[in-house]
């Protein structure tokens, strides 16, 4: 078994002085990677936070988890990466997906799934310096130092993994931790790359398991400080089919789900989520439950395991993503 890389995921909840201070720490932690949320009414500005990131670490990749075609003008996407990496001497990665709570709360709809796959196809043209067509015009980088960023697609539906094993360098998983729920959706990439004619590993595709995880001597409790985060997952179509009790669950929770509470600890609609679906959902309980949680979901073949911490108290974070690197994946 090979063990992951060590990804984290941080939504921008507190000040930008206080994230500096928890990717610094990450970053010495041996974290490889920082994934940032995009959602412009529930959280601070991500490139001000990124870009202020950037200047206190030295080998963290930064990327946007995730950034979407709707609220953000591709071209202003493609000029903030590359600038981003200009700053960083390369160490970005573009996160991208349909669109959620940045969409929804100001009254939009996700990009439709072609949609998606232009707007990636004009990224790249934009951040490798060629002109886009776009009305009765172009638009191009005129600044720009053509670089090679990685696009990543951040997906959960069958749909959307087919596309990132056809287009994207990777994908960011949002599906669950348990093994036949992560096979699913590798699954749905390997064929979108069949599809497409690609090699997955000759083009170094990367998978990321991003979930939610919680820690503590009360496993009970860490299992309850996930759900919010369950229900998000859940809120979206799987590349499995789920139990009849369990639908059930999913019909409630598109029902009652709030975006202003997305993914909080305690929103209203955690309490739809039952305690059996939270270990197959996401790594959370005591510090030996999680070690064997990361055990099992290595065996996929994941390339990294990217945690988002979540704690009553968001300041609380930096304890458990000490936690995890030290006492978790320190003894995988």
């Amino acid at each position: 078994m090979t063990t992951p890389e060590l990804g984290l995921g941080l939504f921008p909840t507190e000040a930008p002085s206080r994230l500096v201070e928890v990717a610094r720490e990450a970053e010495q932690l041996g974290y490889s990677h920082l994934w940032m949320g995009d959602s412009q009414a529930i959280w601070r500005e991500i490139y001000v936070n990124l870009g202020a990131v950037a200047m206190a670490t030295q080998r963290m990749v930064l990327g946007t988890g995730v950034t979407n075609p709707v609220t953000r003008h591709l071209s202003v996407t493609a000029s903030a990466l590359a600038t981003l990496g200009e700053l960083t001497g390369g160490r970005v990665a573009l996160g991208i997906g349909a669109g959620d709570s940045a969409v929804e709360t100001v009254g939009h709809r996700p990009s439709r799934l072609a949609g998606l796959e232009t707007a990636i196809h004009t990224l790249r043209q934009l951040m490798s310096g060629e002109a886009v067509e776009v009305g009765q015009g172009t638009m191009r980088l005129d600044w720009l130092e053509p670089q090679r960023i990685p696009i990543i697609i951040g997906a959960s539906g069958p749909k959307l993994l087919r596309l990132a094993g056809k287009v994207a360098d990777g994908a960011i998983i949002l599906v669950g931790t348990a093994p036949e729920y992560l096979q699913g959706a590798l699954d749905c990439i390997r064929q979108g790359a069949q599809e497409a004619g690609r090699d997955l590993e000759a083009d170094g595709f990367k998978t990321i398991c991003w979930t939610p995880c919680s820690i503590g001597e009360d496993g009970d409790a860490a299992r309850d400080h996930v759900k919010s985060h369950v229900a998000r997952v859940l809120k979206r179509p799987l590349p499995f089919t789920l139990s009849e009790d369990d639908q059930a669950v999913v019909r409630n929770i598109y029902e009652h789900y709030e975006y202003y509470q997305h993914m909080v600890v305690g929103a209203e609609h955690s309490d739809l989520v039952p305690d059996r679906m939270v270990p197959k959902f996401a790594i959370a309980g005591t510090v030996a439950e999680c070690r064997e949680q990361v055990r099992q979901l290595a065996s996929s073949g994941i390339h990294q395991v990217s945690i988002i911490p979540h704690t009553p108290n968001p300041a609380d974070r930096l304890a458990m993503i000490r936690t995890f690197a030290q006492e978790v994946m320190g003894s995988i």
